[in-house]
């Protein structure tokens, strides 16, 4: 086994998660006192030993996701053997979640499912075996017969190819509903288009991606 989205959902659900801070209103900065500035001294003389956590967390970070990525195969390896499904497990880290890719065999597509909602469940199954093992909540991501990968690859030819339409008639136009990670895709290739700009309208599971002219 190798080692693999608003204050307003304008810019796309990558900025759901952000909440206005209640300290907005208050100064940018405030003077330090005496106490202030001379733990700031200490501070910069110990620079290098910050770098050195700093790697140390990057490092504990990334053994922490590719612990996750082999606990997670194992229990995929064990799962394959009783569905009696043939597949290669893959492992990889991206950022900050592991990724987990099945590949090779011939009936991965019934392990995928009608848009994907039979993955969808695996993959919260292998999420909550690896919180299990750990005690900490995952967000690793399963891929079964390039499901993902490839779907990724679609929505963002979509995004582009929406923005252009969007972009040439003026017209706003509403895409078809989709999960958080389809929308993100889609913001993400509408936002590298000048001229236009995408929301999202409407309530789970219903909520969609709009484009309409900047």
């Amino acid at each position: 086994m190798t080692a693999e989205g608003a204050t307003t959902e304008t810019v796309g659900d990558k900025a759901e998660a952000t909440e206005p801070s209640e300290a907005s209103d208050s100064p940018a900065t405030e003077p330090a006192d005496d106490a202030d500035e001379n733990d700031a001294a200490a501070d910069d003389s110990d620079d290098d030993d910050s770098d050195d956590d700093d790697s140390d967390d990057d490092e504990s970070d990334e053994d922490r996701l590719v612990e996750e990525g082999e606990i997670a195969g194992d229990y995929l390896e064990q799962l394959l053997d009783v569905l009696d499904f043939d597949g290669d497990i893959d492992l990889d880290v991206d950022g900050d979640r592991a990724i987990v890719s099945i590949d090779g065999g011939d009936d991965l597509t019934k392990l995928v499912g009608r848009k994907g909602e039979v993955l969808d469940a695996l993959q919260e199954l292998t999420r909550l075996a690896v919180q299990q093992a750990t005690g900490d909540r995952s967000r690793l991501m399963l891929d079964i017969a390039r499901w993902r990968s490839d779907r990724r690859d679609r929505l963002a030819r979509l995004g582009a190819e929406v923005a252009q339409r969007v972009l040439e008639s003026g017209t706003r136009e509403a895409l078809d509903p989709m999960t958080p990670f389809e929308r993100k895709i889609v913001h993400d290739a509408v936002a590298a288009v000048d001229g236009v700009e995408s929301e999202s309208e409407g309530a789970e599971p219903r909520r969609r991606v709009v484009v309409l002219p900047s």
